[in-house]
């Protein structure tokens, strides 16, 4: 059965040991020509036992299929790196725990802002999403001092930007939101030089409201809103300390950087 997996398969079952949850839609971003497409993998994928999926409940139109590791894809992930099975995240129970969590939207939001950069990066060969950290391995890396809900390294023509990224869904105050920012000023200071720090929020409101509050602290940030048509690769971000036009990421990676004159 295992014969019957490509390397596509494979990869996907990676992703989802790491990052838990996809979408159908954000499935089909990672390595899909279209929806139908995907699908229909997913499909055979689910009776193979290499995924399981569960939807949410929703009022209005179904909602997407949530994939999940499945049992076989999980035992596969296991023989990848040497270790056994019972030793990894993966459960049988996974599938009906993340559809009851109150964090799901959160993290299937985090997850789509990184599926878009990768579907991007398919169709601009002069771009690629070079490193993808869920938010446990973030925690995994910089706990004790900051828990991101991820961290990326896009590629754009030779640029190289390095960012970190706070999906915000609207439930935090505003003080809570720039008080994370004081661990990312303790990251940089241990690390040497400061990243960027995204914050997208799921609305022009709440963004607005927001920066004035994250413009108070010494660490590079840019935000953006989750609006109609907007991408995470397009002109969409907006540094804390300009008022002018929004910038591409390429664009944030020429800028200095707080806390480094003249660094680019």
């Amino acid at each position: 059965m295992i014969g019957r997996l490509t390397e596509r398969d494979r990869q996907l079952c990676r992703l989802l040991d790491d990052h838990r949850v996809l979408t159908t839609p954000q499935v089909a971003d990672v390595g899909f020509t279209g929806e139908r497409r995907a699908r229909m993998r997913l499909a055979e994928l689910y009776a193979l036992d290499v995924l399981d999926r569960f939807r949410p409940q929703s009022w209005g139109s179904p909602a997407p299929y949530y994939w999940v590791l499945g049992p076989l894809g999980a035992a596969l992930v296991a023989a990848e790196a040497g270790a056994d099975p019972a030793d990894r995240s993966w459960r049988r129970s996974l599938a009906h725990d993340l559809a009851a969590s109150q964090r799901l939207a959160h993290l299937v939001g985090t997850n789509g802002l990184f599926t878009t950069l990768l579907r991007a990066a398919r169709t601009r060969p002069s771009c690629a999403l070079i490193e993808w950290w869920s938010e446990r391995r973030c925690a995994r890396e910089w706990g004790e001092v900051v828990r991101p809900d991820g961290y990326g390294i896009w590629t754009d023509n030779g640029a190289s930007l390095p960012f970190l990224v706070e999906y915000d869904n609207g439930t935090e105050r505003l003080d809570r939101l720039a008080a994370k920012l004081d661990g990312y000023a303790r990251l940089a200071e241990a690390a040497g030089h400061p990243n960027w720090v995204l914050f997208t929020f799921p609305g022009a409101r709440r963004e607005a409201e927001a920066r004035h509050a994250l413009a108070q602290r010494s660490v590079p940030v840019a935000t953006t809103a989750r609006l109609p048509g907007a991408t995470p690769d397009g002109a969409v971000w907006l540094p804390v300390t300009s008022s002018g036009r929004r910038l591409r990421l390429a664009d944030l990676a020429a800028r200095p950087l707080a806390g480094t004159p003249g660094r680019r």
